[in-house]
């Protein structure tokens, strides 16, 4: 067995590891590179942190988060390719999900604001960054603080100019689209005067099976195998063309024209989709069994 072969099975076995929950082990360069990353994320840290204070005692609606993020996610690795144009204000972005790392390449490349699961405000030091960033999070079970979410989002909308929200509930493999959960689309119902819809498409291509945050595994064991990474990897976002919400008949609507136009970018860039592996109650998304 060649030793690219070993350095394959190896990471597979780790993936499948990580996604059944387990804590995977680093190798000590792993760990040297997760040490060092860490490090230039927390100095990095330091010296927007001061600026964004000392910037919103002058005026309002500061840039340092947007920056930071943009640079964190460049520190992770991640080497943005930005297809299309976004728009800079009054815009409801609507994107497929891999990883945290979209978080920190959106914001970078938009400056939006967000809709997350609650397990990220948990990820250290990313989760207070995108509280600072305004990210409205919300817990997949929670269905009794929908109105109260909504709401949020709302303020969010007028607050930053511009929203993101990754309606398949959960982050997939990069080669799986599941149906869109459009609660949160309830904003648009009826939409905020001149605010449009655009669909953005990410695409980590061939590192998405390692970015990928799936299954059951936890965020900080995705953080350090993600952090612990040799070299750096591509994310390609397409901002894809904006519409008009008033255009469709309500979130429903909406949610199919903009996971329709997420399809269609996805598969000319990674080809034909496949079924995703792991069940995801909320968008009552059922994983096919696999032949014994």
């Amino acid at each position: 067995m060649s030793a690219s072969t070993a350095t394959a099975d190896r990471r597979r076995a780790l993936r499948l590891a990580a996604m059944r929950g387990e804590i995977t082990p680093l190798t000590l360069p792993e760990r040297a590179r997760f040490a060092l990353r860490a490090i230039a994320l927390v100095l990095t840290l330091a010296a927007f942190v001061p600026l964004h204070f000392l910037y919103r005692i002058f005026r309002y609606g500061s840039p340092f988060p947007m920056w930071f993020l943009g640079v964190a996610g460049w520190i992770c690795g991640a080497r943005v390719h930005r297809v299309g144009t976004p728009l800079r204000r009054d815009v409801f972005f609507i994107a497929n999900h891999t990883s945290w790392i979209d978080i920190l390449v959106l914001a970078g490349a938009s400056g939006t604001a967000f809709v997350a699961k609650q397990e990220l405000a948990e990820v250290p030091i990313i989760g207070w960054l995108c509280r600072l960033n305004r990210t409205v999070f919300v817990k997949r079970e929670n269905r009794m603080g929908v109105a109260e979410q909504i709401n949020d989002l709302r303020v969010a909308l007028a607050d930053n100019w511009s929203v993101t929200v990754f309606p398949e509930g959960t982050t997939t493999d990069n080669r799986s689209l599941l149906p869109f959960k459009t609660s949160m689309l309830s904003v648009l119902e009826p939409p905020p005067p001149g605010v449009l819809v655009q669909p953005v498409m990410l695409d980590y291509g061939a590192a998405a099976e390692d970015i990928g945050w799936i299954g059951d595994e936890g965020g900080l064991n995705n953080a350090r195998r993600v952090l612990g990474r040799r070299g750096s990897f591509p994310v390609r976002i397409h901002f894809l063309d904006p519409f008009a919400p008033a255009d469709h008949r309500g979130r429903k609507a909406i949610g199919s024209k903009a996971r329709a136009e997420i399809e269609a970018a996805l598969i000319a860039a990674v080809g034909p989709l496949r079924d995703f592996a792991h069940t995801v109650a909320p968008v009552r998304y059922t994983a096919p069994e696999t032949p014994a």
